[in-house]
């Protein structure tokens, strides 16, 4: 986040205001938050008035429209088309006509009420006499934040005088579901009832929702039969089994279906859809303790942390279904810790009137006296041994014997705490749950450390995964605890001045790093395996492999060229889109869910004892720099080494601490001839001499901005075709790249290297639309992704936000499956570009001439720097839906020089928030990027009153100026 914008501190000490100067310690004390989802409001259509029209005209014309475009498009293309063919404008009038002329058309209304997404289609057949169109209304506000009255009907009052109360409906979006209408007169009437069978069944799997492009794939490997073609050209025969969204408004065929009795909106950002979720769980849980409470002194059910990654401390586990952990909070671990301070003092302030218990009963809550330090704890009582007892300490989870001497009483003021000592259950480990070797690797990583967890599923034991933050790169606790089932006599071990034969690349990186594999007793018996598993998948006919809950670390089959292969997941992008690692051949690529499958058990405990087969090698004695691996010089390798099956190569090095072996690569079994290698050859070849700069460059074009060339990008994905990753890389660090032609338009491109002659100009690629906004004085739900003071933040309208989602989703789709093309990067220009692991629609603020390249994140209202080789042209299908970054400054307060302590109070209150905002003007702007809003922001998140942020502002800046 950048805060160029933030004033600097005064010279002067201030004295900060009581109230506040609590808040601003704590905020200078702690991390920053992590970035929630994003949002936005739909595409902006206006119409403007008309002139008197012949309707019969129009509508004889629109019918051989329809007749051409039988599947249908989109309302808001269809004055362009009706110009395009008959060299004249649409008369406004007929769009609002359109639903009306039912033996004409039919139109399809989505969740908003824009005309911009209604879908158009020829009318159906009048087969009875049925409403033309079946459709579910919804009102524009879809039950959100009520709007503020007209311009016309509001009082002359500003909103600081008058204030309507206001109300979220929740903490993220409405669902943005709704049926479809009828289809093209073409379309048979229903579908048989065993197909939707069979089509719920493989929802089921897939409670976020599933593309409609997956069906036939996905339904034919599971019930090895076709889908039938009519489907996915009719959806709305699904309609009263499905809900029908269509996230990308440029394109009525990519829609995502969603099972009808699934819970939370298809709209939503998966992640905010997880945390709400839980949160309505988590208070129907409390409701029915309160309900079933019996008396004053029951204690209360431990709730689960609302947020996704809560801290925790692990007790022990002698199993991992059944992991023994206290939460880390101030809800939990603070919360016991002053209890327990309570307690020491209430039972050792007078010691002669405390009564011991001599005859406790089992299942009794007490008090005890710990051996040290006067501790007095919870318990309950387990087991009665005459003179002594065993009991269970309730919020530490162990279990002893002690003397009956150090039994009291517990006084009714320790229950409201509810028992610390929790379980939860690790993910992907449950079929080895009690195995050995699992859990002596989970004792030594984890026993009594504070990890991190990860809440998959909430319930009475939480499905988790555990993460060790505390070193250089996070570890993943459950994978590790799954590699201890690794059978190490299977991969053969490598010793330096050894040479190996029958040697396999399977992978080059962008940056020289190659995978190759070995003959090997494991590799043997893996090849057995998966073909066993190729011949088990196409005698099942099951929904029960596919992958209903993806998460990091999970082990799992993906198709590589052709053919059901190991991989691990490596990140998420929401629940649609990952990444992964095929372990065996060193290749990443990123796909959906509904392409991975779930290792059938039989075959699971022996292919988990096979280690993975990509050895990961570098070639020695290559002295190169930064940027000298070019895609000239990583191709040249490929060509020599992907398609050939005799390689042989020497070891010079075995790297254990970045598990990394150095070695001499040949493409024969001439292995003692060192001038034979391939190290000799590029090191006396050119392609290691010093290249040319990165060529950039700075002029800019401010009033014509889109993108420029081909794409690039850091990492050498997989090529997917057919699903399937064709080509070779793990993703490299960032490098400097030189542009293979100049600006002066001589061409002295490498063949192998796209011409950047094909590609377009800046100024032939168009903007998205403007992002619509109410008129003044209306309500928008936002979220407020920057904060840098009250004279700028940035807001994503919260409307429609899945949108966004689910865009960047196709980004990293389209990106990663791309290779590299040399660009030439201009200022104010708009690209994609890679920002750590998910692809960014931007704007270049700036070139450096190190290859670094300053660039404003348009949907988040970030800066960042990336490195030049991290840009990509942006796609047109990127181009269809509004920025949602907008610049805004709060309403009702003077402007000034904000001060960093009240900078910092107004990021306590408002960043990383969802919020209303009441628009009270919008200065527009030539570029939607600098457009600027001034709003009145409100916190509405609790339930006794509204929080308007401009009064606390204005109170800051009195009791401020007051105390100077």
């Amino acid at each position: 986040m950048s805060n160029q914008n933030t004033p600097h501190r005064s010279e002067k000490r201030m004295t900060l205001p009581s109230r506040f100067q609590k808040e601003v310690q704590a905020h200078l004390s702690r991390n920053s938050q992590q970035i929630s989802p994003p949002s936005h409001l739909n595409e902006n259509s206006g119409s403007c008035k008309g002139k008197v029209y012949n309707p019969q005209q129009v509508q004889r014309c629109i019918k051989d429209i329809l007749a051409k475009y039988s599947n249908g498009f989109w309302v808001s293309k269809l004055p362009q088309i009706y110009k395009e063919l008959y060299k004249q404008d649409l008369p406004p009038e007929a769009i609002k006509d359109l639903e009306t002329w039912t033996h004409i058309c039919t139109v399809e209304r989505t969740c908003s009420s824009n005309p911009s997404e209604l879908l158009l289609y020829p009318a159906k057949e009048q087969t009875t006499s049925s409403p033309s169109s079946l459709i579910l209304k919804s009102n524009p506000t879809t039950g959100r934040v009520p709007s503020s009255s007209s311009p016309a009907d509001k009082p002359s009052q500003s909103p600081v005088q008058q204030r309507p109360q206001l109300r979220r409906s929740g903490s993220h979006p409405p669902p943005s579901r709704y049926l479809s209408s009828p289809s093209p007169p073409s379309s048979p009437a229903t579908l048989s009832p065993e197909l939707k069978l069979k089509l719920e069944e493989l929802l089921l799997k897939y409670s976020s929702g599933l593309w409609a492009h997956a069906l036939p794939q996905l339904f034919q490997d599971t019930y090895k039969i076709k889908l039938p073609a009519h489907v996915l050209e009719n959806l709305h025969l699904l309609s009263d089994i499905f809900t029908i969204d269509y996230p990308m408004p440029d394109n009525p065929k990519r829609a995502i279906l969603y099972r009808k009795s699934s819970t939370g909106g298809g709209g939503e950002d998966e992640s905010c859809n997880r945390r709400g979720s839980s949160a309505s769980e988590d208070e129907q849980r409390v409701k029915q303790e309160a309900e079933t409470r019996v008396c004053d002194h029951s204690v209360p059910s431990l709730q689960i942390p609302k947020e996704e990654y809560p801290s925790v401390l692990v007790v022990e586990a002698t199993n991992t279904n059944e992991v023994l952990l206290r939460y880390i909070g101030e809800s939990y671990s603070q919360a016991q810790e002053s209890m327990e301070n309570e307690m020491r003092e209430f039972y050792n302030l007078d010691k002669s009137k405390l009564t011991c218990l001599s005859s406790p009963s089992l299942g009794q809550l007490v008090a005890v006296r710990a051996e040290e330090e006067e501790e007095v704890l919870r318990a309950r009582v387990c087991e009665d041994m005459e003179d002594k007892v065993k009991v269970y300490f309730v919020d530490h989870g162990f279990s002893e014997v002690i003397s009956k001497a150090k039994l009291f009483e517990l006084h009714e003021k320790f229950f409201k705490l509810p028992f610390q000592s929790t379980k939860c259950k690790l993910a992907g480990l449950e079929p080895f749950c009690q195995e050995p070797a699992v859990l002596k690797k989970f004792e030594v990583m984890a026993n009594g450390r504070i990890l991190l967890s990860e809440i998959l599923e909430r319930g009475k034991t939480p499905l988790v995964v555990l993460y060790d933050t505390s070193q250089d790169d996070d570890v993943n606790i459950n994978a590790a605890c799954m590699k201890a089932l690794q059978d190490k006599t299977l991969t053969s071990p490598l010793q330096v001045n050894s040479a190996y034969m029958n040697v396999t690349i399977s992978s080059v990186c962008s940056d020289g790093t190659i995978y190759c594999q070995l003959p090997s007793r494991g590799l043997a018996k893996l090849n057995e395996i998966l073909e066993n598993i190729e011949k088990y998948f196409h005698s099942q006919v099951t929904s029960e492999f596919l992958v209903s809950r993806p998460f990091c670390g999970k082990g799992c089959l993906a198709r590589y060229k052709g053919k059901w292969s190991r991989i691990e997941i490596t990140n998420l992008h929401g629940s649609r889109v990952l990444d992964i690692l095929f372990i065996d051949v060193g290749v990443q690529a990123s796909v959906e869910v509904f392409e991975l499958r779930e290792i059938p058990q039989k075959f699971l405990r022996d292919l988990m004892a096979i280690p993975p087969q990509a050895i990961k090698c570098c070639l020695a004695d290559l002295s190169v720099s930064i940027g000298s691996w070019t895609p000239d010089t990583v191709q040249w390798l490929r060509e020599k080494v992907l398609n050939t099956t005799d390689c042989s190569m020497k070891v010079a090095k075995v790297d254990e601490s970045k598990q990394c072996v150095y070695v001499h690569l040949f493409t024969d079994k001439n292995f003692h001839d060192p001038a034979r290698s391939l190290n000799h050859q590029m090191a006396k070849s050119d392609l290691f001499k010093q290249q040319p700069d990165v060529f950039l460059t700075s002029h800019s074009s401010p009033i014509k901005l889109s993108t420029h060339t081909a794409p690039t990008k850091t990492s050498s994905n997989s090529d997917i075709t057919n699903g399937s990753p064709k080509s070779t890389s793990v993703v490299a660090k960032p490098h400097l790249r030189r542009v293979l032609s100049g600006p002066s338009g001589g061409s002295n491109a490498n063949s192998s290297s796209p011409s950047q002659t094909s590609q377009p100009s800046s100024s032939s690629l168009q903007l998205p639309p403007l992002l619509e906004l109410p008129p003044a004085g209306n309500n928008i739900d936002v979220y407020v992704s920057v904060a840098c003071h009250p004279g700028h933040f940035v807001l994503q309208p919260w409307r429609d936000m899945y949108k966004l989602v689910v865009m960047m989703g196709e980004m990293i789709l389209f990106y990663n499956q791309t290779d590299k093309t040399p660009l030439n990067v201009e200022k104010n220009q708009i690209y994609a570009a890679k920002v750590e692991n998910n692809w960014y629609r931007v704007l270049v603020k700036g070139v450096l001439t190190n290859g670094l390249v300053s660039v404003y994140e348009l949907d988040y209202g970030k800066h960042e720097l990336v490195n030049c080789t991290q840009l990509r042209v942006l796609d047109k299908e990127f181009r269809q839906l509004p920025f949602q970054g907008i610049t805004a400054q709060l309403a009702g307060v003077k402007t000034r020089q904000w001060s960093e302590e009240a900078s910092i109070v107004f990021r306590n209150h408002v960043e990383k928030k969802p919020l209303v905002a009441q628009l009270e003007a919008a200065q527009e702007a030539a570029n939607p990027w600098d457009r600027k809003l001034t709003v009145f922001l409100v916190d509405t998140s609790q339930e006794e009153r509204d929080i308007w942020v401009h009064d606390i502002m204005a109170d800051f800046a009195d009791e401020l100026a007051a105390d100077m």
